[in-house]
């Protein structure tokens, strides 16, 4: 079983006994609400109202650092240089639990419809639009060179 959860703006995919680096949060331990879970057959749950009972849990293991950064900044021929670090704090946390909530239960079953609903006359449809009726193509006049043989020049 595995979950898509948010956390500092990112989403990551976690499992039971994932340790893995998040934004830097407070507390001994974390819930998060899942976007996503996969159960072990493989059925995957979407639904908004499933997931908000739906939960992870995770405890704190520490603060970390993420790596080091080193920006620079440089202006040719006017001697301007600048140089600035960075160093990102992170939590890190391990997932001890996967809740699944009612996205564990058995699937709902198809809601039934009134009885007068299939009774009740369909919705008329717009009538469909006529193809536009093509206009012939205009004729290409012949080369009257080829077309004529050349006519006699009478004598006067």
């Amino acid at each position: 079983m595995y979950a898509i959860i948010r956390t500092g703006g990112k989403q990551a995919k976690v499992q039971e006994g994932d340790v893995l680096d998040v934004e830097r949060v407070k507390g001994e331990e974390i819930t998060f609400t899942p976007l996503l879970i996969v159960d072990k057959k493989g059925k995957v749950t979407t639904d908004r109202e499933a997931l908000a009972a739906a939960t992870v849990t995770a405890k704190v293991l520490g603060p970390t650092s993420g790596p080091k950064l080193d920006v620079r900044k440089h202006k040719a021929k006017t001697g301007y240089r600048k140089s600035q670090g960075h160093r990102q704090k992170y939590t890190r946390i391990e997932v001890t639990k996967i809740d699944g909530g009612k996205a564990a239960a058995a699937p709902k079953t198809a809601a039934k419809k009134p009885e007068g609903a299939d009774k009740a006359a369909p919705a008329k449809k717009p009538a469909a639009k006529k193809p536009a009726a093509k206009k012939p193509a205009a004729k290409k006049p012949a080369a009257k060179a080829a077309a004529k043989p050349a006519a006699p020049k009478k004598e006067a």
